[in-house]
C-alpha cells in the first residue's frame, strides 16, 4: 500500500468478484486512509455474474462494516467511489463522474417510489443499501437517452439475449468437444 500511495496508483475494488472467487476482503478503508484512489467495478461477468453497480456499492460498504465496523465506509463515500473516483482512475474526471456544467450528461434516474426504497431518511444511503438495477427507469449517456421507462432504446434486448444464448451454447459445445 505504501508503494500504491507513493506512485498514486488507482485501485479498482471488485467486491462481488472477491466474494465469488474467495479472494478475500480488500482493505479499502486503509487504502483510503493512505490517500489511495479506490473506485468500484465488477471484474467481468465470469467473475461475479451480475455486472451490477448497485450490488457492488452495497457489497463494498457491507464488507468494510464487517472488517472495520459500521460507518467505516459511509454511503456517501461509496457513491463517490462509484462515480468521480472511477472517472479519476481513468483520467476522465474532467469530463465525467459528477454532474457539473461542461461535463458529459451521464445520468441514471432511479425510481424512488419502489417498495424496497420506501422509508428513506437518507437518499444516498437508500441508493447504496436498498436500490437495485431494476429500479433504474431512465439512463442518459453523454446527453443521449439510451433507456426510457426501463426500455432500452439503442439495442434490441430480445435479440441480444438470443444471440448471447446462441454463442454460449456454441462455446459449451466447443469446450465439450
Amino acid at each position: 500500500m505504501k508503494i500504491l500511495a507513493e506512485t498514486k496508483t488507482n485501485v479498482l475494488h471488485c467486491p462481488s468478484s472477491n466474494l465469488k472467487l474467495g479472494s478475500g476482503i480488500a482493505p479499502v478503508a486503509e487504502m483510503l486512509e493512505r490517500g489511495i484512489n479506490v473506485s468500484l467495478g465488477a471484474d467481468g461477468a465470469a467473475c461475479n455474474n451480475r455486472l451490477d453497480m448497485f450490488t457492488e456499492m452495497r457489497s463494498a460498504a457491507l464488507l468494510q462494516n464487517v472488517v472495520r465496523g459500521t460507518q467505516t465506509l459511509p454511503a456517501e463515500r461509496v457513491l463517490r467511489m462509484a462515480t468521480i473516483d472511477g472517472a479519476h482512475a481513468v483520467e476522465f474526471n474532467h469530463e465525467i463522474g459528477s454532474l457539473e456544467a461542461g461535463k458529459r450528461a451521464d445520468i441514471s434516474i432511479v425510481d424512488l417510489n419502489r417498495l424496497n426504497l420506501t422509508a428513506r431518511p437518507n437518499i444516498v444511503s437508500a441508493i447504496i443499501y436498498a436500490a437495485e438495477a431494476s429500479d433504474v427507469r431512465t439512463v442518459i449517456i453523454d446527453g443521449r437517452i439510451v433507456m426510457r421507462d426501463s426500455e432500452l432504446l439503442t439495442i434490441n434486448e430480445a435479440e441480444v439475449i438470443r444471440e448471447a444464448n446462441t454463442q454460449g451454447e456454441y462455446l459449451l459445445k466447443q469446450i465439450n468437444a
